[in-house]
């Protein structure tokens, strides 16, 4: 089985950005895309990434959250139109889940938007294990041979200058139920979510940018021998590992996928997963995208052996998330 994983595409589309809808926190993520954004993250590469894989002998297609930039209409049914029309995936053979852009505000949130959007590339094998997440019910899960693509939500609306993740008590027992169940239990993971697994070395980023409950995840995590979490938010390639009692889950991120940038670790491109037929790992390797060639290159996937941090967050930093 071939799996490409892409993530972070920052669709740009401002259609319906009206003043009246920017008196919020889009005001500050507004002021980001015209002054910065908007110059090193460009469309047509995730354009160019759809159609290389369209072209590719590719199994599945998972997509680690990030796709929209101010969570509007019209960048997620860009999104819908590279997804839809230039990479041409049945939505069954795609796994797509929210970032914390695509849940960027309160209204966000409640309408569910991400999902009413996504809806047919986020039906569930297991609809009866889902629970309610901001972004849409999950965890989202597809049974394809070998392999149990289990899709999760960290994305949850915050305060301006806050990009932290949560998944929530419901959605971790949920996961729990799923990596238990008769159809899952027996096949390799591989779990999708925006916010890595492993947190920043500091409780103060921890806060800002990482995942608030990831101790809950990792002791969950903690009963299997084998997996893939997938994950993105860090704009960067990164390979890390995650040791249990009988073995040991890779922890792998994609860059954006619209990212122009000069280090090869962050430019824009995906990641290629080749798995046997009983699940086990063949290969994982990265593709960067050559804008002079207009091809993609294969590149180092680094690897790094970051340890969990253990620091805590002081007991008032936790109650503001």
């Amino acid at each position: 089985m071939r799996i490409a994983h892409i993530s972070d595409l920052h669709v740009l589309a401002l259609e319906g950005a009206i003043p009246h809808r920017l008196f919020n926190k889009r005001a500050t993520g507004y002021a980001n895309l015209k002054l910065y954004r908007k110059h090193v993250h460009k469309s047509a590469i995730v354009h160019a990434i759809a159609a290389h894989l369209a072209a590719s002998k590719i199994d599945h297609v998972v997509i680690t959250g990030d796709v929209s930039n101010l969570a509007l209409e019209a960048e997620f049914l860009a999104v819908r139109n590279v997804l839809d029309g230039v990479l041409g995936l049945a939505p069954s053979a795609v796994s797509i889940v929210p970032g914390n852009h695509d849940v960027y505000t309160r209204g966000a949130e409640r309408s569910h938007r991400f999902n009413h959007h996504f809806a047919p590339y986020m039906t569930s094998d297991l609809p009866e294990l889902c629970t309610r997440h901001p972004g849409g019910m999950f965890p989202v899960v597809k049974v394809r041979g070998p392999v149990a693509f289990i899709g999760l939500s960290t994305a949850t609306a915050r305060l301006p200058f806050v990009a932290a993740g949560k998944l929530g008590v419901a959605q971790l027992d949920a996961l729990e139920r799923v990596l238990s169940s008769s159809e899952v239990r027996d096949k390799m993971p591989v779990l999708l979510l925006h916010h890595p697994l492993h947190n920043p070395p500091t409780w103060m980023k921890t806060f800002l940018e990482g995942l608030e409950d990831s101790a809950h995840l990792v002791r969950l995590l903690s009963p299997l021998s084998r997996g893939l979490v997938l994950h993105g938010h860090l704009h960067r390639r990164i390979h890390r590992s995650l040791s249990t009692p009988t073995g040991q889950i890779d922890v792998i991120g994609a860059t954006s996928a619209s990212l122009v940038h000069p280090n090869p670790e962050r430019m824009a491109g995906y990641n290629l997963y080749e798995l046997a037929d009983d699940g086990a790992i063949v290969s994982l390797s990265t593709f960067a995208y050559d804008e002079a060639k207009r091809a993609f290159e294969k590149v180092a996937l680094p690897k790094t052996e970051e340890r969990l941090p253990t620091r805590r967050a002081p007991i008032w930093a936790g109650r503001l998330f």
